[in-house]
């Protein structure tokens, strides 16, 4: 099942909206720094446009940006050797991709595509491995981070090979509704079956299945969520599994 992707593009980076002449930074990891760590970022990042199926990173490519999300939705892709794929994590408001640069790393293992346009803040990869070592902070947030993602792309896995299409599906909408902040969903059931790993015709059956249960609506590639408590009860445990663990951890920084 394959997707209409745009190609890694020397994408055209524009201003960002300034107060007083300062650009804004946009993302919640950013937003945690001291002042010391974002003078020093502040210089290098570039304010890029997500655009819709843009790819970032490509599987076995060298990363030459990371990204910090501001908003927008970035599917973590596994590309199989004989072209199948499945989703293996979401990347949202607040997010970062660019990990393995964090520790060493030059190539990413997965693809990361744009689902829902958006907007970041990039910097070099190779100028953010030299600023690591200044920045403390950064790289704690950073590596929280990546055990969040790490801990979600665990739950999906046991999710898609234990659950059904329909859980599936609901477990899905309620991450990138959540994510993205709207209940309008911009999504195909091309789109929808192969970050499931199923047919698209399990995908049809299981969006039918919503729709007349009043919790979704369905038309020209682009899902409205209408009933959020509704779709909770629709998903598998996965779902507020990953919510669990997330409110354990912050928890336990808020004590630190």
């Amino acid at each position: 099942m394959n997707t209409c992707v745009m190609p890694i593009a020397k994408s055209v980076i524009q201003p960002r909206p300034s107060d007083n002449g300062n650009r804004i930074l946009g993302g919640e990891i950013l937003g945690k720094l001291p002042r010391a760590e974002l003078d020093l970022l502040r210089p290098r990042l570039e304010f890029a446009p997500l655009r819709m199926h843009q790819i970032l990173h490509e599987a076995g490519d060298k990363i030459r940006f990371a990204y910090f999300v501001e908003s927008g939705l970035i599917s973590v892709v596994n590309i199989l050797p004989d072209g199948k794929s499945v989703e293996v994590a979401l990347v949202g408001r607040g997010g970062f991709t660019g990990l393995p640069v964090v520790d060493g790393f030059g190539t990413s293992p997965n693809r990361f595509i744009i689902q829902a346009e958006g907007t970041a803040d990039r910097i070099e990869a190779s100028v953010l491995r030299e600023l690591l070592p200044h920045c403390p902070h950064l790289n704690l947030e950073l590596h929280r981070y990546g055990q969040r993602l790490t801990m979600q792309a665990m739950q999906i896995a046991a999710c898609n090979g234990l659950h059904e299409v329909e859980e599936r599906l609901a477990r899905w909408l309620l991450m990138s509704h959540e994510l993205l902040g709207s209940n309008e969903l911009p999504l195909t059931q091309d789109l929808l079956g192969q970050m499931l790993g199923t047919r698209r015709s399990s995908v049809s059956l299981a969006a039918g299945t919503l729709h007349k249960a009043g919790i979704i609506t369905y038309r020209r590639g682009r899902v409205t969520v209408l009933d959020k408590v509704k779709l909770q009860h629709a998903s598998c445990e996965c779902y507020q599994l990953i919510k669990q663990h997330l409110a354990s951890w912050a928890a336990e920084i808020q004590q630190i």
